[in-house]
């Protein structure tokens, strides 16, 4: 089960380093530490467990049971945290999404970012492609098109013009 929980945990905090650059609220990976912490205690606490129950001992038993409830205690706890930070995540997330895509260029750093997140993400815009349309970047070109991240892996010959939305 740490093992487990431990591979959870570090799979959500590698996952948000690819975006971090879209999460202002560093809270929002306070319940993956949290997991991983319980997942080294549970380990710890396995091992007491296994060596009380060789040693038959009443004691080490009771005090097996006392921490893991305290363990589960702190897993509720992180699932709750999860699920109310769910929202104000979505909340961050878009507005972040929106002030990076303010900045785009087609040239910088944010510019690649947003590049990245729409090729992994297989999406377009922070809801869909017409989130574009308000952007200094769609008005300075003038070209009546979105950024060739958003055109699907499968469109060959994508341009990017929002007259053909099919292909995005």
């Amino acid at each position: 089960a740490a093992a487990g929980l431990s591979y959870v945990g570090a799979y959500v905090i590698n996952t948000y380093k690819s975006y971090d650059n879209f999460l202002q609220d560093k809270y929002a990976l306070l319940p993956a530490v949290i997991i991983i912490c319980v997942a080294v205690v549970m380990f710890i606490i396995g091992l007491i467990g296994c060596c009380a129950t060789f040693r038959e001992s009443r004691v080490g038993l009771g005090l097996f049971l006392a921490i893991i409830l305290v363990i589960f205690i702190a897993e509720v706890s992180a699932f709750v945290l999860g699920f109310v930070y769910r929202e104000k995540v979505k909340t961050d997330v878009q507005g972040t999404m929106r002030s990076v895509f303010e900045k785009y260029d087609g040239k910088n750093s944010e510019s690649a970012v947003v590049d990245y997140l729409q090729e992994q993400l297989h999406c377009c815009g922070v809801k869909n492609y017409s989130d574009w349309t308000t952007t200094q970047w769609f008005n300075s070109t003038g070209n009546n098109s979105v950024p060739q991240s958003c055109c699907q892996q499968e469109a060959k010959n994508c341009t990017g013009h929002l007259d053909q939305p099919q292909e995005l």
